[in-house]
């Protein structure tokens, strides 16, 4: 018996298996099909496996293919007609839904639809979808809005599905958003043709749904079309989407509502005569105020402080000034110059010099201040030599002492005196009796001006007399009782207390001298510290803003750019003024009534906005030049 032999494992020279190499690191080993590699699905050829897929009819292939288009469609590389078959694939599952899908969704709305359906349902929604996205892109927008099956779609759409099934929801959004993409190359149908339109379903999306979603897309869409001449004559005055955005114009909180609200409102009055007609609407007076509310509260705004203070300097009032020394008044002259010597020069070193231990005078200055005062009338009235002044300094104040001090240079001085100055408390104890043409020197003190005052009552020779005091109007009385009424006219012997509130500096302007000789003629000077404070717009404001100041523009030139005065042109007369026909008589006036009628509630409108309109602030020139002209037409609005 042959005995079996032992097998042995791979390596050695008897093994009967069949060594396979191994791998090298690095080395391809097939190709790549991972999830993220995308580019054998996408090759430019008419075998694309994602286009087989879609035609397939195999749910499960279908579903592979929309969802790797889903993550392409959102590239702006990705370009539809790149793919040959891939559009017309896509609209399949589409017209299917919009032609007899829908049916069995709607029927059974409150039960869930079978399997099947709801596969088809999806496969709809999803290529909807990768279209609706792919016509973000300009390229691809291009390709559908040529594409012979869009407008059909679309039409379709809007005119057979039912905009308030939960069901249609997401495919009528996706339907007008495509819409939007493709505005500008849809003419809507005229009412009396047979074709679809999808005006009648727009305007009631807009005007009468719950759906938040549908209602900014419907009104977005509408505002689209009707920016375009060849849809404006679908406009209406009393329009459903018209009333929809009124409504929901002060919803400033919601942002993409209010810009959808602005930009339907916008392309419905550019229209001249919907803006025309939109006078006459009984809700168009708040609407305005609502547009102007809306420009104060976008705008954005700053506190700007502007420095308007001149040039001054500031003086400590409790700084010592120098004050002046004490000339002779016309008075104190007249008195002296009449005297005998040496009893005037008596007088006249009294009332110029005053005791003062530590005072100095040269005697030079003595001997000219003597002789520049009285000299001018030396022909009538003799002066005294130098000499004879110098002597008399003793006489009048025994503590002076004329003396040489030792130089060099040697100096001629009389110690012991000074000039008299003009100090304020001199003014202020000034006798004013005989209505301020008393001559008598000023008072050193509160009780020798009540002890003059007695003096001049006294000289009263009757028992009665009125008050003289300068500009007093008391009434004769009793000298005892004109005895104590004088002694209202004498100042405090002290100063008055400084309020709390008063500052410790003197403001004055530069050029200003301090102290004046004359402070009742002093100028008032210009504040320390003037400022204006404004307000000043930060920023350009944002789209919405700039939405609504158009619209409101449009509404101003509407109200206040005057027509009465233009030709109307007619089958006959082409416009000529000069013509005139009575038997159009009644239905031309007819019009311009009611162009009237609006226009004068439109000028009512923009004075009752004027106050709101003045806080409105523009950065730029031209957009502020603009709310200036409006709120100066509101000041005479009413009489035009």
């Amino acid at each position: 018996m042959m005995a079996l032999a032992t097998p042995v494992r791979a390596g050695t020279a008897a093994t009967p298996y069949r060594v396979y190499p191994l791998p090298q690191p690095g080395q391809r080993s097939g190709p790549n099909v991972t999830d993220d590699y995308e580019r054998w699905y996408t090759e430019h050829t008419a075998s694309n496996r994602m286009v087989l897929s879609l035609r397939s009819t195999i749910h499960p292939e279908i579903g592979w293919a929309l969802d790797r288009l889903h993550r392409l469609c959102t590239n702006d590389l990705f370009l539809l007609k790149s793919l040959p078959g891939l559009t017309d694939a896509l609209f399949e599952w589409p017209e299917w839904y919009v032609r007899e899908g829908h049916l069995e969704s709607e029927k059974y709305a409150i039960f869930s639809s079978s399997p099947e359906a709801d596969r088809k349902h999806r496969h709809a929604i999803e290529s909807l979808f990768v279209l609706r996205n792919s016509a973000t892109n300009e390229p691809n927008a291009l390709e559908l809005a040529d594409c012979r099956r869009t407008q059909p779609l679309i039409f379709d759409a809007l005119n057979n599905l039912d905009p308030e099934s939960d069901a249609n929801t997401e495919f009528i959004l996706n339907i007008i958003e495509l819409l939007q993409a493709i505005s500008f190359r849809v003419i809507l149908p005229h009412p009396d043709t047979v074709e679809n339109s999808p005006l009648r379903t727009l305007l009631q999306i807009a005007g009468y749904s719950t759906n938040r979603t549908l209602i900014v897309s419907a009104l977005s869409a509408l505002g689209l079309l009707f920016m375009y001449p060849s849809n404006v004559s679908r406009l209406q005055a009393d329009s459903p989407a018209l009333e929809a955005a009124i409504r929901y114009l002060p919803l400033f909180i919601d942002k993409p509502l209010v810009e959808a609200s602005l930009n339907y409102l916008y392309a419905h009055l550019s229209h001249p005569p919907m803006a025309k007609a939109f006078l006459l609407n009984p809700s168009m007076p708040s609407a305005l105020r609502v547009l102007v509310s809306l420009l104060l509260v976008e705008q954005v705004e700053e506190e700007v402080s502007v420095d308007i203070s001149g040039s001054v300097r500031t003086i400590s009032a409790n700084t010592t000034f120098a004050t002046p020394d004490h000339d002779l008044t016309t008075e104190e002259l007249d008195r002296l110059v009449p005297m005998p010597e040496p009893q005037r020069c008596y007088e006249w070193m009294k009332a110029m010099f005053v005791i003062e231990p530590d005072g100095e005078l040269t005697q030079v200055d003595f001997w000219n201040l003597y002789k520049d005062a009285f000299t001018p009338h030396v022909e009538v009235f003799p002066v005294l030599v130098a000499s004879e002044v110098i002597k008399n300094v003793n006489v009048v104040f025994p503590q002076a002492q004329a003396m040489v001090l030792p130089g060099p240079p040697q100096r001629f001085v009389i110690h012991g005196v000074s000039r008299r100055k003009e100090t304020q408390a001199s003014q202020r104890f000034k006798c004013q009796w005989d209505r301020s043409l008393c001559s008598a020197m000023p008072s050193a003190s509160a009780g020798e001006l009540y002890d003059h005052l007695i003096e001049h009552v006294d000289d009263v020779e009757a028992s009665h007399a009125p008050c003289l005091w300068s500009t007093c109007g008391a009434t004769r009385m009793p000298k005892s009782s004109l005895r104590l009424h004088v002694l209202t006219h004498i100042p405090c012997s002290q100063a008055p207390a400084r309020h709390p509130s008063q500052d410790d500096n003197i403001t004055i302007a530069v050029d200003d001298k301090y102290p004046l000789a004359n402070p009742t003629l002093r100028p008032p000077p210009p504040p320390r510290s003037t400022s204006v404070k404004f307000p000043r717009p930060v920023v350009d404001p944002p789209s919405s803003s700039l939405t609504a100041l158009l619209i409101i523009r449009i509404l101003f030139h509407t109200s206040f750019v005057a027509t009465d005065l233009a030709p109307r042109p007619d089958g006959e007369r082409f416009g000529f003024p000069g013509v005139v026909e009575e038997d159009d008589g009644e239905i031309m006036s007819e019009d311009y009534g009611s162009e009237g009628e609006g226009e004068r509630k439109g000028r009512r409108a923009f004075v009752g906005v004027r106050r709101m309109m003045e806080g409105v602030r523009m950065k730029d020139e031209a957009l502020a030049n603009w709310v200036a002209e409006m709120v100066d037409a509101g000041f005479d609005g009413l009489l035009q």
